[in-house]
């Protein structure tokens, strides 16, 4: 899991720009609803990305399943 800090700097429109913190030169683009309600310019936030690796897998598994589905029909 990695968690880090950014600055909301603007918001455009639904469109929240924030900036990574520290030197503040990689900037992220995310819909403002994802954003806590009570949000606003100046504000610090703390994001977390997680790998979900349960999801990943029954994706795959299910991405093969229709691919040999689809193999499978256009043979037969």
């Amino acid at each position: 899991m990695k968690s880090f800090k950014v600055t909301l700097d603007r918001i455009e429109e639904n469109i929240a720009v924030l900036l990574v913190r520290d030197e503040e030169t990689v900037k992220i683009y995310i819909p403002l609803f994802l954003l806590p309600a009570e949000s606003k310019e100046g504000d610090i936030l703390d994001i977390t990305i997680a790998k979900d690796v349960k999801e990943t897998e029954d994706t795959k598994e299910r991405v093969s399943s229709l691919l040999e589905k689809l193999k499978n029909k256009n043979w037969g």
